[in-house]
């Protein structure tokens, strides 16, 4: 919990984090490395190497007169036998300045180093990556004393750090096609566990890993599973509701040759298991099509409420934001079954619905208000599920379906990878359900 603020930095997809575990360790390895390099082996080299070259110098200093003049023979013999090279400085050409560029990290340990070895230096000049320049007071005046700078510096100091940057980039290149391999099958069977949760079904293998291998199993078999269980769902539902159809027609053909007081009781008993079994149709159904299609929901919910009024519903559309953002894959007939089975809801238990749709870039959300008496938070959970009817929350004396349009309408919702909410409509004070699908 300590680093629970870090959450917000780390990336979110597989790649990235992998990516991340990947190559951030590589970077700090370089990163000690170099440092420990710079300081422990170039640092401690160019310090030995600077201070050998101060005692030579110190040796030619030795050998200078007491007195300014022209340099021994002897002393410009030693100097080049040195290879060095030694000048006067005439006085008037003022103090010597001292000159290193920004970036010449071994230049400052060069002259940090000559200041400790030798006495009364006035400056030294490390112009470039060839020349050294080192000026010191002496009694014969102040004495240039210039040689390579490669006695004073490990040659060519950059390669380590080209060689670091080249052989971890390599290897960095090299471990992530590995991982890509690697991580690869639990990206299909994501692809394939979200194309089951939309309500389609992709081919899938599984591959990669032992560990990837028994979760890519354990999904085929929840699949199989599921998807059998949906199979005879639907084949008992569609079974009764077609084996009962017959002797309804049969029950309400004899009804009508009857000439009796409770004849039209008996018969809207028998459209009530009538409109049971459209009920238990259209939930054996599901959500229709296999595949989906670019659709209009504007178009498509309008079309939806222009029907709703033609058959007397009181529903009207009360406002359609996002029209200009293009189309959205939609079953439109599974669509279609759920505004639909929500209007008819909201009108059975109130006197009206108003819709709403809403279309962002990331998500569509179709809205269905009533003025009826709602549903409690606490069984609203209950409401979704087939076959629920809930007394206290809806009216029940004005309620003649089976408990399944909430949960047609659900299903539909999860089919096309979204959900369907309830709440309380603040407008009109009854049930507010919103059908969420992402983009």
């Amino acid at each position: 919990m300590a680093f629970h603020w870090l959450k917000r930095y780390v990336p979110r997809g597989l790649y990235s984090r992998a990516a991340l575990i990947l190559v951030l360790p590589v970077v700090t390895l370089q990163l000690v490395v170099s440092v420990v390099f710079i300081q422990r082996h170039f640092e401690g080299v160019t310090q030995q190497m600077t201070g050998s070259t101060a005692r030579e110098i110190q040796l030619l200093i030795d050998r200078l007169p007491d007195a300014p003049g022209p340099l021994p023979p002897a002393l410009t013999d030693l100097a080049k036998a040195l290879e060095m090279d030694i000048a006067a400085i005439p006085a008037e050409e003022g103090p010597v300045q001292n000159q290193r560029r920004w970036y010449d990290l071994t230049g400052a340990i060069v002259s940090t180093s000559f200041r400790e070895e030798l006495q009364g230096v006035e400056g030294i000049a490390l112009p470039d990556d060839y020349n050294v320049h080192v000026y010191v007071t002496t009694p014969a005046g102040v004495m240039d004393f210039h040689f390579d700078r490669r006695r004073v510096s490990a040659s060519q100091p950059h390669q380590l750090f080209v060689n670091m940057v080249v052989f971890g980039v390599l290897m960095t290149v090299i471990a992530f096609i590995y991982l890509r391999n690697q991580l690869r099958p639990i990206k299909r069977l994501a692809e394939a566990a979200e194309a089951f949760g939309k309500g389609r079904t992709v081919p899938y293998r599984p591959s990669g890993a032992l560990e990837v291998r028994a979760a890519g199993g354990a999904f085929l078999d929840m699949r199989a599973r599921i998807e059998r269980q949906i199979e005879q769902r639907t084949l008992l539902l569609s079974g009764v509701s077609h084996d009962l159809r017959t002797p309804l027609t049969r029950l309400k053909l004899s009804l009508s040759l009857l000439d009796s007081d409770d004849r039209e009781a008996m018969e809207r008993d028998v459209d009530d298991m009538q409109k049971m079994l459209d009920g238990f149709l259209s939930f054996t159904r599901g959500t229709g099509e296999v595949e989906a299609e670019e659709v209009d929901p504007f178009d498509l919910v309008e079309r939806i409420i222009e029907d709703s009024q033609r058959a007397e519903i009181p529903v009207t559309l009360i406002r359609a934001q996002g029209r200009d953002l293009g189309k959205v894959m939609l079953r439109p007939l599974a669509i279609r079954r759920a505004v639909s089975n929500l209007i008819e809801n909201a009108v059975r238990y109130g006197n009206r619905a108003e819709v709403s749709v809403l279309l962002t870039e990331k998500s569509l959300r179709i809205r269905i208000e009533d003025d009826g008496p709602g549903i409690a938070p606490e069984k609203r959970e209950d409401a979704v599920k087939p076959f629920t009817r809930l007394d206290s929350a809806r009216n029940q004396n004005r309620a003649s379906g089976v408990g399944l349009g909430l949960a047609i309408a659900n299903d539909i919702a999860r089919a096309h990878g979204g959900v369907l909410r309830l709440g309380d409509s603040e407008k009109l004070g009854g049930l507010q359900a919103d059908i969420v699908i992402g983009r």
